[in-house]
Parts: C-alpha cells; sequence; structure tokens
C-alpha cells in the first residue's frame, strides 16, 4: 500500500467529527439550542420534543434572532457572533462562543432555521439534510426570534443512531438538560412539551420565593423542604443557592449543580471543596445535594478547557476551593436544630436552619441561649474532666426547666429514656427522638476540634500508665505520628521494639480504654495514608476518640442529665449528625403522630 498523503478534510466530514464531540444525544441538541437562545437574550422559550428528541427537537425562542444574510454563514464551522478577539475569548460572557454547534448539528440531522431579526418587517427560513443547505433563505411568517427543528437525528450516521437509547431514556437526558438550564435562569420563562404533552411551563422567578418555587417544581418538593439558603461573598467571589442537610444525602451524586457566571459545571476543585465541607456530617458512600451559583469576574475563569464547556479552570483554584470550602463549613456549622430549613441567615453570612433528619415541616422556632439551670452537676458525670470543658454554671436540677422567654427550646425537654439507646423529648412540634450515644458523641468531638484549635488541650494523667503491644507496623504508624498523638492530648512512649506505654490522655477521655483507644487511632491513620492533610488526619483521629469517649448505650440517664444534653446539642455546631453521618435526632410532628392513630378522621 503506498504512503498516505497529508490532505485537508472535506467540510462536511469535519463537521460531523466536530459532532462527536458536540452532539452526543438529543439532550445535547437541546442544550446547545438553548444556550444560543439565552445569548441571543431570549426572555421566553418553548421545547417541544418527539420520541426522546431522536425524532424532532424544536426550540423556539423570542430573542434578537439572526439576519438573513447571517443565515448561511451561521451553519458554517467557526462562525459566531460572540467574540471576535483573543480579549473577547479570555472574558467569555456568553454560554456558547466557539461557532461549532450548529455546523455539527446540522451535518448529522435535518434541520430547519427560522428566524426573524429584531428591528426587520419580515421573517426568513433555510432548511437542509446532512449539513447540506436547500438553496438560500426563504420569506416565512414568524415573530422576533428564531425556531430551530433538528428532525431524525443521526439519520446519516448509523454508527452513531445505533447507539443512542430508547426514547424513554433519552428523554430523561432531555429534559435533565432543559432543567439545568430552567435552574440557571430563573428570569426566563421555559416551557417543555413532549409527545405533543406539556410537561412543565415555568414563569419568570425574580425575587425568592419565586425561585424556590421553580426549584421545587425541578428538584421536587422535598429538596427545598431539607435544603438551606446560602449567600456569601469575599472580595469579587460570591456563592449564592441552596445546600441540603445532611440527613437528604442521597446514594448517588445525582442531585448537585454547580454553576460558574450562569454556566453548569463539573469541576474536580469545586466537588473536593463541596465533600470536604460535609466530611464531618455525611454517612459514609452519601452524596450531598445543593444547587450552588458562584459569580466570579470573568477573566479570572478559563471556559475554553472542554468541547462541552463542562469543566473550567480557576485562575486562582486555591482561593476558590477555600472560599468554598469555609463558606459551606460555616453555613452547615450555624445549622441549628429545631429551625424551620427554609430559614436563612442575612446574605452577608451563611444561614441558620433546621438540623437533623426530619420528616415534615413545621414552624420554625428561633433557637434560644442555654438555659444555665440546664447545667447541672449531675451531668458532670459524663465529662469527667467537666471543670476543663467550658460550660454554663452548674445549678440546681430540675425536671421541668423553664425557658427564658416562656417557650420551648428548640429540641424540648427529656420526658423518658427508652432502653437505654433513645431519649424522648417533647417540643412545640411534637416528639423528639434522640440517639443519645451518636448526640453525646458530636459534642465530644466538637469539644476536642475547639481545645485543638485553640492550643489549649487539656490532658489528664493516668494513675496507672497503660502498657499496649503493638504490631511491627503499628510501632511503626506510632513512631511516626507521635507528634499528632500529643498535639491531641495523648503521652505516649516506646518501651521497646513493640511495646509502648500511655501516660496521658485528653481529659474528656479519662474513662476511656486508653489500650484499645491508640490501636483505634493507629488504625485509622493507616488507612488515611501519608498523603492527607495533617488537619484531616487530625479529624479523623478525633472522630475516633470521641466515639471512645461519648456515653454508651444501654446507660441510665435522670432526666436533668437528658435535658443537658439536649441543650447541648442546641449549643454544638453540627449537632444533627454524629460523627460518622448518621442522625442524632428525628422529629415526629403531632399532625404524623395524629395520623399514626387515625385521628381526625
Amino acid at each position: 500500500m503506498p504512503p498516505k498523503r497529508i490532505q485537508v478534510l472535506p467540510g462536511q466530514l469535519a463537521n460531523q467529527i466536530a459532532a462527536g464531540e458536540v452532539v452526543e444525544r438529543p439532550a445535547s441538541v437541546v442544550k446547545e439550542l438553548l444556550e444560543n437562545s439565552l445569548d441571543a437574550g431570549a426572555r421566553c422559550i418553548e421545547v417541544d420534543a418527539e420520541q426522546g428528541g431522536i425524532r424532532l427537537v424544536r426550540v423556539r425562542d423570542d430573542g434578537r434572532g439572526i439576519h438573513r444574510d447571517d443565515m448561511i454563514r451561521a451553519l458554517q464551522r467557526h462562525a459566531t457572533s460572540k467574540i471576535a478577539s483573543f480579549d473577547d475569548l479570555m472574558a467569555v460572557a456568553s454560554l456558547g462562543f466557539r461557532g461549532e454547534a450548529l455546523p455539527s448539528i446540522a451535518s448529522v440531522a435535518r434541520f430547519s432555521l427560522t428566524s426573524r431579526f429584531e428591528g426587520e418587517e419580515r421573517a426568513w427560513r433555510i432548511s437542509g439534510s446532512g449539513g447540506e443547505v436547500n438553496g438560500g433563505p426563504e420569506p416565512a411568517a414568524h415573530p422576533f426570534g428564531t425556531t430551530i427543528e433538528v428532525r431524525d437525528l443521526f439519520f446519516n450516521t448509523p454508527a452513531r443512531r445505533r447507539f443512542l437509547r430508547t426514547g424513554r431514556t433519552e428523554y430523561q437526558h432531555l429534559e435533565e438538560a432543559v432543567k439545568r438550564i430552567a435552574l440557571s435562569r430563573h428570569d426566563v420563562q421555559i416551557s417543555l412539551r413532549h409527545q405533543g404533552k406539556a410537561v412543565y411551563s415555568l414563569k419568570p422567578a425574580p425575587d425568592r420565593p419565586g425561585q424556590e418555587r421553580r426549584v421545587a417544581a425541578l428538584l421536587g418538593q422535598a429538596f427545598m423542604e431539607n435544603a438551606v439558603h446560602v449567600d456569601f461573598s469575599t472580595g469579587p467571589l460570591r456563592l449564592r443557592g441552596w445546600i441540603g442537610l445532611p440527613g437528604f444525602a442521597r446514594g448517588q451524586a445525582d442531585m448537585q449543580y454547580f454553576y460558574v457566571n450562569g454556566r453548569i459545571v463539573r469541576d474536580r476543585l469545586v466537588s473536593h471543596a463541596v465533600r470536604q465541607a460535609y466530611q464531618d456530617v455525611l454517612y459514609q458512600g452519601r452524596h450531598p445535594v445543593y444547587l450552588l451559583y458562584l459569580d466570579t469576574p470573568r477573566e479570572d475563569v478559563d471556559v475554553n478547557v472542554h468541547p462541552t464547556k463542562h469543566e473550567v479552570r480557576f485562575r486562582e483554584g486555591r482561593t476558590v476551593h477555600d472560599f468554598l470550602f469555609r463558606g459551606l463549613t460555616d453555613a452547615l456549622a450555624q445549622v441549628q436544630p429545631g429551625v424551620s430549613a427554609y430559614a436563612a441567615a442575612p446574605p452577608s453570612s451563611p444561614p441558620a436552619a433546621q438540623t437533623g433528619r426530619t420528616t415534615a415541616p413545621y414552624s420554625s422556632q428561633s433557637p434560644m441561649p442555654l438555659a444555665v439551670r440546664d447545667q447541672m452537676a449531675a451531668y458532670t458525670a459524663l465529662h469527667p474532666a467537666g471543670k476543663n470543658v467550658p460550660q454554663s454554671t452548674p445549678a440546681t436540677p430540675r425536671l421541668e426547666p423553664e425557658a427564658a422567654d416562656g417557650q420551648l427550646p428548640p429540641l424540648g425537654y427529656a420526658i423518658a429514656q427508652l432502653h437505654g439507646i433513645y431519649i424522648l423529648a417533647q417540643n412545640a412540634a411534637g416528639l423528639v427522638l434522640v440517639d443519645m450515644h451518636a448526640a453525646h458523641e458530636r459534642i465530644v468531638y466538637e469539644r476536642l476540634k475547639q481545645d485543638r484549635e485553640a492550643g489549649n488541650v487539656v490532658s489528664q494523667s493516668l494513675l496507672v500508665p497503660v502498657s499496649v503491644a503493638l504490631s511491627p507496623a503499628e510501632s511503626a504508624l506510632a513512631e511516626e505520628y507521635s507528634p499528632t498523638f500529643a498535639e491531641l492530648g495523648f503521652d505516649i512512649a516506646r518501651l521497646g521494639p513493640t511495646d509502648w506505654v500511655v501516660r496521658q490522655v485528653p481529659a474528656l477521655l479519662q474513662n476511656a480504654d486508653p489500650a484499645q483507644l491508640l490501636r483505634d487511632m493507629i488504625a485509622d491513620l493507616s488507612t488515611m495514608g501519608a498523603s492527607r492533610r495533617v488537619e484531616e488526619q487530625s479529624n479523623a483521629v478525633l472522630a475516633t476518640v470521641a466515639c471512645h469517649g461519648a456515653v454508651r448505650a444501654h446507660r441510665q440517664l435522670t432526666v436533668p442529665e437528658m435535658n443537658a444534653l439536649l441543650r447541648d446539642m442546641e449549643g454544638t455546631e453540627r449537632s444533627g449528625q454524629c460523627n460518622h453521618g448518621r442522625p442524632t435526632w428525628v422529629q415526629l410532628s403531632m399532625e404524623e403522630l395524629d395520623r399514626l392513630f387515625l385521628r381526625g378522621r
């Protein structure tokens, strides 16, 4: 075979190759056409589809339209009105800018383009098939704006068409594409029809209540009932939107929407920052839900990274990561027991919202300050080193403490203990069930973290030092991480090749088993590896330490002790979940209890 020479590909073949990157399925067509409509300034967009978009996709808008003389040019590769120079590319303000979408779509489908340019008296139409245009523009009847029809997708590329799924599956992807656009622009009216039936018609939502209604319509009412509104900024960066409560996490990462300057992205830096913010409150294998909008100077973001523009590159990636992590961490930390998920802090700071897993929303309550009388001496049994733990002044125990303002506190007051595991409390909404070990574990964990960050971890010398025999591998890790142990309040020393002694432990843990505690901490460090940051390693160890220091199940508590635990929960960050992400309390409203007993029927 003679050697082949380099040659320029025919235009139609080049467009079909580009379509392989830009047009994956009907949903890709809808995404590109919707973005073009938004870039054209459309305020009303209608989407029609048949057979999941395989047979037909029609997008109609009321934007600026396309001039008659530009209609043929719009189907040529790299022809665009959105950028004209390198400086424009470095600060892209539009969703599209490459000029590849229309020619790529037209090369693999039968298409028609009808448009009436703003200020013109007449509309014009062109049509074609497989990238070939059937003559020039023809007069047509059409209001201001543009309508693009795409029929029989991949009719001329059978191999691509065979990769399409059933009409139902393709429709699910198409609906998701419309949903993403609808969530990005609350100010635009968007409607979707499939097989001639209206799926939804979303009116413009300029204010927050309207936006919440749109989000509920697209993501479900349960999302809004279990989400916290956030809005905070630092310098040129601003983050707003909704984050799901930890108890509303899902088994898949299928309800995560993140927009950068109005463009939806799936960025590793963003995902990592969000995961880090949730790391203390999510159960293993669960994924947080969120709908977030990041506003940042356009010149600080490079969107020309991926053919589908789903990935971006930040000029100051570390700054963006820290901004997201700290802001979301603070927002989750400010979540308070008993406050409705709809409640939010002012725009200047992250919000407060309901903690724990609730089965039904109820009227919000303002969190009350910790009642001094609830911090009784009896509770020091749960905190052996209570004198070293910041808390309110002990007072005479009361079975039914009185709130300072005459109202019940968010988690109410204890009425009983069930099998030494759960605390039953009564609040204004109904019945509260508390897992006392999980709740106390979070309290101890947060106090240990605060002590470590403040550099004043209080240690307690053991009356009799405890000898621990480790394996050679465990002994090596104990030697490597001995500075970390010292920082956390432990005093350990090596007696032999594999023999160690524990002389001091954190004061909060003086009743824990030092030998088992040391082994568990070493096991945590061995699974994490040296690549993890010191802070992450310390937090993981503290989580294990807190589990050992928390009150155990089947321990009988007095009513004053139970009330003190409830008050501590109300004053502790992230108290809705234990260190492993499990819920610490559940609310049963009076309405739910009435339904259980068929009351009111």
